[in-house]
């Protein structure tokens, strides 16, 4: 009786296994903007992970020369191809798109960038500035910053005498601190009336100047939008925006969408921004506090006139995020050593219909 009450649940193990696998890996490609779709572009690594554990499992315990064992087995060995597919680039396996500089960090070409949702209702303030001294960046970001984490960050002040602050109570506010000097700082809502987004010019120390877009748009889960197509539309909005400009360009912020989903690799198709991650790792930012479920949701892309000085994810700050840290030297005369990332054949018609509808949920009024 032990034995087969044993065989049974660990049939039903192998079947949530199974289940979750092909579930998690199908979604994804159905082409719905709906949360519950798009929920599963993140547990790519997660995904892979439990198509394998099932398939050791199945063989061990169950295995048999017959087609259902046949069929289970090509269908957790697809899954684990799919997501390894879309894992692998972002591990040592996979190509770099950004080069390594030559530069000493200290160049005056050089710019250091400190990422941070900050996790609106945390109120580690020391934490955040301690991870801050640990990297001394020339330019901090905070995400989901309300007036609380301004007054906990006023100490950055006499640091950083450049600033554009937009301290909101909805945890879409954010903070922009800077030693570089700024010029033509904006605040734009480019899709709904409470999510902002930032665009300025910073001068680097060689007096060269650089743009700098910093987004942080709604998620699509419940409780904040039901489905993607707005934080999809502002998305792509950024990257044709930020393709106009000459010159080095850097888009940082928390996207809400990780690495490998159909939205950024459009984003980075538009722009033609790189990824300093492919080659490297996947720099998981989320959740800071649940090891079994990480992803990428934290970003920095830019454009081919820079390359790649130093990245890490920092320590934890008491948010459900990690900071990134980055160091990026601006080499423009250098920049056809670095291929951009080049478009398909349908990547402006995709970028069409992405935004209009997103503008036209933004215009409905859609949560």
């Amino acid at each position: 009786m032990k034995i087969r009450f044993l065989h049974i649940a660990g049939l039903f193990f192998f079947g949530i296994l199974l289940m979750g696998a092909l579930l998690a890996t199908l979604m994804p490609l159905f082409p719905s903007k709906e949360w519950y779709f798009r929920i599963f572009d993140y547990p790519r690594l997660q995904t892979f992970f439990m198509a394998g554990l099932a398939l050791l499992w199945y063989v061990r315990f169950f295995f048999k020369r017959n087609f259902r064992s046949y069929l289970f087995v090509s269908l957790l060995v697809l899954v684990i191809g799919i997501q390894a597919y879309k894992a692998i680039p972002y591990t040592i396996l996979g190509p770099t798109q950004v080069l390594w500089s030559e530069k000493d960090p200290a160049d005056t070409t050089s710019i250091g960038l400190f990422i941070c949702n900050v996790l609106q209702h945390n109120t580690a303030y020391d934490r955040v500035l301690g991870r801050i001294n640990e990297y001394q960046p020339d330019i901090v970001i905070t995400t989901e910053s309300d007036s609380s984490w301004q007054r906990g960050l006023s100490s950055l002040e006499a640091r950083y005498p450049h600033r554009v602050a937009v301290p909101l109570g909805n945890t879409y506010g954010m903070h922009l601190y800077s030693r570089l000097p700024l010029a033509d700082a904006q605040v734009r809502y480019l899709l709904e009336p409470d999510i902002p987004s930032i665009r300025t010019r910073v001068r680097l120390r060689s007096g060269e100047w650089v743009h700098l877009f910093i987004v942080h748009p709604r998620p699509p889960v419940p409780g904040e939008a039901s489905d993607s197509r707005e934080r999809d539309a502002e998305i792509i909005l950024v990257a044709r925006e930020a393709r106009k400009e000459k010159g080095g360009v850097i888009v940082a912020g928390d996207f809400n969408d990780v690495a490998w989903s159909e939205t950024t690799e459009l984003f980075q198709e538009v722009s033609g921004y790189l990824d300093p991650r492919l080659g490297r790792g996947f720099y998981n930012t989320f959740h800071a506090g649940v090891p079994l479920f990480r992803w990428p949701l934290d970003h920095i892309f830019h454009s081919k006139h820079f390359k790649l000085m130093r990245m890490e994810r920092g320590g934890k700050t008491g948010s459900d995020h990690f900071p990134v840290f980055i160091r990026l030297s601006y080499e423009p005369e250098e920049k056809e050593e670095q291929e951009e990332v080049k478009p398909e054949e349908d990547t402006e018609q995709k970028a069409n219909e992405t935004i209009q509808k997103g503008k036209a949920d933004a215009r409905n009024g859609k949560e």
